[in-house]
């Protein structure tokens, strides 16, 4: 990529995609950060050599860099602010940039509305597994983006991950509740293991290790195995052995007092409560 990217918010998100960026092959010379914390800013232009401006505003000094004419501009502000925020970028629509939101709950008409009907709007769920550039993100665009551009936040999203597209933005709210959501889905799983470990006789500190490196490990052979979830799970549960015996606890097929449903059920009714809220939130 040879043209200026504006990154609009450096918390962790922003911050993850930064780095993925540089570590592929975007130039430092072609990003600005806008980022008005300061001590934020100043850490940001050490540790990356990026620039790093305040606002978006016409330079100031000849040592403010110029933000003119980006070819993306991309918002990674809480959603709370994404309405203020992005009032102040609708003059850079004329010149024809894409603007990618990784705002959540931040619908396309909501940018739309404060950008203006000409602008080019990706809206992108990415999650927190970025920050080791194994994330997963799903990306909806508006009528505006050109294929060229839908490539450039294909390229900008997968520095990070994987990335999929949708057609029904609505899919997202649903997006937001597994993928979005999921990774604190499996730390509390790790959490629970860790728990259930020491309440067994364990050390604490063997028990949190265990959890860890069990739930890490089994990831990883999920991501390199081509089997499905369920086929990995049936080769290690022997009939009538010790993971049998907690499988039928956490499917519900024993001490229905732990769980009606078992975890499908808990599962089902908390990937529906982030779904329902994500979509409140867009209202």
């Amino acid at each position: 990529m040879t043209f200026r990217l504006l990154l609009v918010g450096c918390g962790k998100m922003g911050e993850a995609l930064l780095a993925g960026w540089l570590a592929a092959d975007l130039a430092a010379d072609d990003i600005v950060v806008v980022e008005p914390e300061p001590a934020t800013a100043s850490a940001l232009r050490q540790r990356y050599g990026v620039a790093v401006v305040a606002d978006a505003g016409a330079p100031t000094s000849k040592d403010r860099p110029d933000v003119a004419s980006p070819g993306a501009i991309v918002f990674a502000v809480k959603p709370q602010t994404l309405p203020a925020v992005a009032d102040a970028y609708a003059r850079f629509v004329a010149e024809g940039p894409v603007f990618l939101s990784i705002a959540a709950g931040r619908t396309i008409a909501s940018l739309q509305a404060r950008l203006g009907a000409e602008a080019a709007i990706v809206r992108a769920m990415p999650n927190t597994p970025a920050a080791v550039r194994r994330g997963a993100s799903v990306a909806c665009a508006n009528a505006r983006v050109t294929a060229e551009q839908r490539a450039v936040c294909e390229r900008l999203l997968g520095a990070v991950g994987t990335v999929a597209w949708v057609d029904d933005e609505a899919l997202l709210d649903a997006v937001t509740a597994v993928s979005g959501s999921g990774p604190a889905y499996l730390f509390y799983l790790a959490e629970c293991l860790a728990d259930a470990g020491a309440e067994a006789g364990l050390p604490r500190d063997l028990a949190e290790s265990l959890a860890r490196e069990t739930v890490t490990g089994a990831g990883e052979l999920l991501r390199r195995s081509p089997e499905a979830a369920a086929t990995l799970r049936r080769n290690v549960t022997s009939p009538g052995g010790t993971t049998a015996a907690a499988l039928a606890v956490l499917m519900g097929e024993k001490d229905a007092a732990v769980s009606a449903g078992g975890l499908a059920a808990l599962m089902s009714a908390a990937v529906e409560a982030a779904a329902r809220r994500a979509r409140d939130l867009s209202q």
